[in-house]
């Protein structure tokens, strides 16, 4: 975030982002100081200087977030406009004028099988301002990706991606962001809709938008990765980013996916590296 951020949401702001129907892309920081990405369609800001999201279902991020409470977040709304900056999560409640605004959303009012049960609340530090989604960049870019994939050799050691995950990350329209490890411990997101899979172990993504942002990725960051469709599927990678390359003229980053997780309810879960299987012993 540079110095034209601003520390708190205007009126417009928060009207804008108080739709129901939006993506919200939480960053969180995992016990080993690793970047985590969850999507939060309830995420929020509430006041000039507040967040909220509501939970509804269990995951990594929620815990995370107690044991580190920096944030790094990203709002879209279906017009393309986003918002993005840093938060610090405060604490959490299960009553209150939040909580009850959340279950009178239709969503979850009519809605017999769960509703919000907590409220997190997040301190905004900074963000970035209304910014709109630079379509014609995102659509060159993923073109040049396509350019860059097809003359790369494709030299995969493992099957880290799964044909689901392949054909997720492979088509132009889904949504994708990645997130680094900021130098102030603050998750950094950005949208990376050009991302591509090289093979069934690598991500690539050309430079040719949000390129200033992926300048500033250290060389071996730990990087995550988050893929959504507009059906609301999408999964989670993490791995190494390998630097800058080129290819018929065309800068990409390059990352080296080591981390798969199934983000989606009813229960989220590691996909990659494998888990063994436990003797279920208790009922």
């Amino acid at each position: 975030m540079n110095s034209s951020g601003h520390n708190s949401f205007s009126s417009d702001d928060i009207q804008a982002l108080s739709v129901p129907m939006k993506i919200g892309i939480l960053g969180t920081v995992n016990g080993e100081g690793m970047p985590h990405l969850t999507m939060l369609s309830t995420l929020q800001a509430s006041s000039p200087q507040i967040l909220t999201f509501g939970q509804f279902t269990e995951g990594l991020s929620k815990h995370h977030v107690v044991d580190n409470p920096k944030t790094g977040f990203l709002i879209m709304t279906l017009d393309k406009l986003f918002w993005r900056g840093k938060a610090d999560w405060s604490h959490k409640e299960k009553a209150g004028p939040e909580y009850d605004m959340y279950n009178d959303i239709p969503m979850f009012r009519y809605n017999a099988y769960f509703g919000v049960h907590t409220v997190h609340y997040l301190d905004l530090l900074e963000q970035s301002g209304r910014k709109r989604l630079p379509m014609g960049r995102v659509v060159w870019a993923s073109i040049q990706t396509l350019i860059a994939k097809a003359f790369q050799k494709k030299s995969p050691t493992s099957e880290v991606l799964n044909s689901w995950t392949r054909a997720l990350f492979s088509k132009l329209d889904n949504l994708k962001f990645v997130c680094y490890m900021g130098d102030d411990g603050y998750p950094v997101i950005s949208p990376v809709i050009q991302a591509q899979p090289l093979d069934a172990e690598h991500i690539i993504f050309s430079f040719g938008a949000f390129g200033d942002d992926f300048n500033k990725m250290p060389l071996g960051a730990p990087l995550a990765i988050f893929g959504l469709t507009l059906d609301m599927e999408d999964v989670l990678l993490r791995g190494e980013y390998l630097g800058v390359r080129k290819e018929a003229g065309i800068s990409y980053g390059s990352v080296k996916v080591n981390w798969v997780y199934n983000a989606m309810p009813p229960v989220a879960g590691q996909i990659y590296p494998p888990l063994a299987l436990e003797t279920v012993r208790e009922f």
